[in-house]
């Protein structure tokens, strides 16, 4: 009898399967990179023929890796980056980009093309905006439709479908056209506590098409995440991924929601599902927190409707960059390329072997914050999510020195870890202004594997750290899905109780270390502000100069 699960995550980098037995046990793992390509500053594109095929291939080998036949997998689940895709008439690729090239049909989720967009769709202050903490991201998907139609009229009227990544996943595997609620509640400004699209939004900032077609290209079938969708696997997508026809598939979640759902109902004394706040750190940062009720907080998206949780409100907050602003930062350093190697020929990442040698240079993992001295970093290289919802926000560094050894750059890796933690504490900070009750972080996501990492986020967040055990959150909330799809669980909510981990805990520092900490954060958000100043005093003088430049 079928009693084992796929979850499937399409992140930045990488596609990634997992297979789960029904107590949320992973039997084995596959990942497949995926291709991104960078054109210039603020854009980022990708492939969904390129994502498909490794989405396939991780399944293969992972289900070779587990032993099993196509007969004993129940349900699939899917996860992935809120990447706005492209379709044509039956399903073909468009351009997204000046570049003509077909199958580069994905606007990436950390594409800032669509700026400006996003500055004259804040303008008209819609109430729709209310439930985007009051201002839209570029990184969401009308801005990015809008910068489409407006640059490459052609692929937006020659668009059969504009799909969200993880809702183009379900579809390529089962043909259904359902949308998860999750996906077009949280990126797309679906009001799913209305059931319904505003009409009026669309028509105000310019794209009252799409709802004169009574939004046929975006969604008009939505439904929970886990919802089972049409027949299964259709015929072509099982032979592809090496399953069975007919294989329940589960409406997917958007990447960071999938972690959410395989976390926050960790067996952990500290909090629970609705006092613990998720926070995914991967290439970006999301943390997610759900109440009954919905609370409005200023830069923090949402509230969102059974966006993750059904029949729970979710508020979404996160940082654009936070594992690439890590590797950016340290990347600037002279000591990297050398450091690099000796990472390299140790079989660790650099951002790694930088933990474990800060790690080797304190008495305790909290004392390492005594390495970062006076360095403060801003880690805003591609602006600040949450809590300020600044897209032009940039990054400051404050406190460098004329060093160029190892050590310095372990200083800087350290501060750039504390600056992650203060924007964390920022949001923990404006969620609990507004009535929002946060015990604990659940921590998952690639770049907070370290032992280091996760300290250093406990001490600077002040709460308890919750890190799941030896299981992947993202994927085993795909497989949450996949459960749920075929039926082991009366609904999402069981499957996230029935499969959760056990945890780790990892107590926030006290004293005189909670104590430094505290000046960090003050040292953070003073620069934080001088930079916002800075950025205005120059603006004026800065388009001047365009302005000549032009003439």
């Amino acid at each position: 009898m079928a009693g084992h699960f796929i979850g499937i995550d399409v992140g930045t980098g990488s596609a990634r399967a997992g297979i789960f037995d029904r107590t949320g046990r992973m039997l084995a793992t596959a990942k497949r990179d995926i291709a991104l390509y960078r054109d210039g500053p603020g854009i980022a594109e990708q492939s969904s023929a390129d994502i498909w095929r490794a989405v396939c291939a991780s399944v293969r080998e992972a289900m070779g890796q587990a032993g099993l036949g196509p007969g004993d997998i129940a349900g699939l689940g899917f996860d992935a980056t809120c990447s706005l895709v492209v379709l044509g008439a039956g399903g073909k690729p468009l351009p997204i980009g000046p570049h003509g090239d077909t199958a580069r049909d994905i606007i990436v989720w950390m594409d800032h093309r669509a700026l400006d967009q996003t500055e004259r769709i804040n303008a008209t202050r819609h109430p729709v905006l209310a439930y985007v903490g009051g201002t839209i991201s570029p990184e969401m998907q009308t801005p990015k439709l809008l910068w489409l139609k407006e640059n490459l009229p052609t692929s937006y009227d020659a668009a059969w479908q504009f799909f969200d990544l993880p809702d183009f996943l379900t579809w390529r595997a089962t043909g259904s056209l359902a949308r998860s609620t999750c996906t077009v509640t949280c990126k797309w400004t679906y009001l799913a506590h209305e059931g319904r699209w505003d009409a009026s939004y669309f028509r105000e900032v310019g794209l009252g098409d799409l709802a004169e077609e009574s939004f046929i290209r975006i969604g008009t079938d939505i439904v929970p995440g886990g919802t089972a969708l049409g027949n299964g696997l259709t015929e072509q997508a099982a032979a592809e991924l090496g399953l069975k026809p007919g294989t329940a598939v589960a409406a997917a979640l958007i990447d960071a929601h999938a972690g959410g759902v395989g976390s926050v109902g960790v067996r952990s004394p500290h909090g629970t599902a609705l006092t613990r706040m998720a926070y995914i750190f991967g290439t970006s940062a999301c943390t997610m927190a759900t109440s009954a009720a919905p609370i409005f907080i200023p830069g923090i998206w949402g509230p969102y409707f059974s966006a993750m949780t059904p029949g729970l409100w979710l508020s979404e907050g996160g940082q654009s960059g936070a594992g690439a602003a890590i590797e950016q930062l340290i990347g600037f350093h002279q000591a990297a390329p050398e450091a690099q190697r000796i990472a390299e020929a140790e079989g660790a990442s650099l951002p790694d072997w930088l933990a474990a040698r800060a790690a080797n240079h304190a008495d305790t993992l909290s004392e390492a914050v005594l390495l970062a001295g006076d360095l403060i970093v801003v880690p805003d290289f591609l602006g600040n999510r949450s809590p300020h919802a600044d897209p032009q926000a940039r990054a400051v560094i404050a406190g460098l020195g004329m060093e160029r050894d190892l050590d310095s750059l372990v200083a800087l890796y350290v501060a750039g870890l504390t600056g992650i933690g203060c924007g964390l504490r920022q949001i923990i900070e404006a969620s609990r202004a507004r009535g929002a009750t946060i015990e604990a972080v659940v921590l998952s996501g690639g770049a907070g594997r370290h032992p280091l990492i996760r300290q250093l986020l406990a001490d600077c967040s002040g709460l308890p750290l919750l890190a799941p055990d030896d299981v992947d959150p993202v994927l085993l909330g795909s497989a949450m899905l996949a459960a749920t799809a075929a039926n082991a669980f009366p609904g999402l909510s069981e499957a996230m109780t029935g499969m959760a981990p056990g945890a780790a805990v990892f107590t926030p520092a006290v004293g005189t270390i909670a104590d430094l900490h505290a000046r960090r954060l003050a040292a953070f958000e003073t620069l934080q502000a001088a930079a916002r100043e800075a950025r205005d005093l120059m603006r004026p003088a800065r388009h001047q100069a365009l302005s000549e430049t032009s003439t």
